[in-house]
């Protein structure tokens, strides 16, 4: 494995551990069934400012860290 290849493994093994951390402080979602038939109301004040609060940055981190996992992950498998 080159050097390139080394330096990605262990960003890659760097950020598998701060997704782990990130997904375990996110809040549980327990709208269970009752989401299915809308009885949820979505349009709450909390539901419209949620990306200005800590569990819409952690729903932020958690999107941009898995698309940058997934494509450090490609990149490694196109190195070796």
């Amino acid at each position: 494995m080159t050097t390139l290849g080394t330096v990605l493994t262990v960003i890659l093994a760097v950020l598998a551990l701060a997704l782990c951390i990130i997904i375990l402080m996110q809040s549980k979602r327990s709208a269970g069934l009752g989401a299915i038939n809308g009885s949820s109301n979505g349009d709450t004040y909390w539901s419209k400012n949620k990306g200005h609060s800590v569990e819409g940055a952690l729903e932020r981190y958690t999107k941009i860290g898995g698309a940058l996992f997934m494509i450090i992950a490609f990149i490694i498998n196109l190195i070796s």
